[in-house]
């Protein structure tokens, strides 16, 4: 698709951007195990008030008829359009410490015009690092804390946070397509990969959200008060785990995945990636296991997963 306009318009009335800051890039699109992402741009966006400096053009970036936004009817009439939003802003964490933050959702149009652009901000702003954080579903248990892949040019985040290192092919996004051209210019660029469990993949995870956090206040020393999702965490795992005990087969499939995860980690399945297709079970078998036993609850009961 050619591009319609420029690619982006400065706020008006924008604060000015100290140089020196850490810069977050938070997207939304292919995989977002969990809804961390997702949940970390609405922690953002509610919880810090950022500031926005730069706002890039839906009509050049977005595929509307792919990712339609949603409208209100009222009766006889319709309000409040909700556009998406991918903006560049200035935020600061629940210390006060400032950084710069790219949130929204992931091109679908002109990636490497948008890299360009993005890189040519970082570089006028002299950010000290950057990080971005996305979510995969991985054959893991949700009893064990959730573990990330670091990739980057930080390789002390690498060698102390990374628990998988693959070598494989995988579908790009636009959060790889930034790190590559960063690297490229040996900025201090780490991205995170939360390896999420993927029979809760589908689900509102607010462990996910939480690990993301985590995640950039390592790499960052930014610091998030994330007590709220903590709460919700809880309440979510309880209903997680109600619904593993009712169940002989999600209690085995369970106690699999823990063996396999602890063997991994305690470096006894050194020939083993952490990503089994023997005896774990699929995603799509933990779904319709999770489908069975809702089917069979007798009528009236609560939806615990709270949907």
């Amino acid at each position: 698709m050619p591009l319609s306009g420029p690619l982006y318009a400065r706020a008006e009335g924008s604060p000015p951007v100290p140089t020196g800051l850490p810069l977050v890039i938070a997207l939304t699109g292919f995989t977002d195990a969990g809804g961390a992402v997702s949940r970390m741009v609405e922690y953002f966006r509610d919880e810090l008030d950022p500031s926005t400096v730069v706002s890039f053009d839906n009509d050049v970036l977005f595929d509307y008829r792919a990712r339609r936004p949603v409208i209100t009817f009222d009766e006889d009439h319709l309000t409040d359009l909700r556009p998406p939003r991918l903006e560049l802003a200035l935020a600061h964490d629940s210390l006060g410490q400032p950084f710069v933050l790219l949130s929204g959702y992931e091109p679908d149009f002109a990636w490497e015009a948008f890299a360009e652009t993005v890189i040519g901000l970082a570089e006028g702003m002299q950010v000290a690092s950057v990080t971005w954080v996305h979510a995969i579903p991985m054959p893991v248990p949700h009893t064990r804390p959730i573990g990330t892949t670091v990739s980057g040019t930080r390789k002390d985040l690498t060698a102390a946070h990374s628990v998988w290192k693959p070598r494989t092919q995988i579908p790009a996004t636009a959060g790889h397509l930034l790190e590559l051209r960063l690297a490229a210019t040996d900025a201090r660029v780490a991205g995170f990969a939360l390896l999420v469990p993927h029979y809760l993949g589908d689900t509102e995870y607010p462990g996910a959200a939480i690990a993301g956090l985590d995640s950039l206040s390592v790499a960052t020393g930014l610091v998030f008060d994330s007590d709220i999702l903590r709460g919700e965490n809880r309440d979510y795992l309880q209903k997680v785990q109600d619904q593993v005990t009712a169940s002989d087969e999600l209690t085995t499939m369970l106690h699999t995945l823990e063996e396999r995860y602890d063997s991994y980690m305690a470096g006894a399945g050194l020939g083993q990636p952490i990503i089994h297709t023997g005896d774990l079970p699929s995603a799509d078998e933990l779904a319709a296991e999770l489908e069975r036993f809702l089917a069979s609850r007798p009528p009236g009961d609560d939806d615990k997963w709270g949907r």
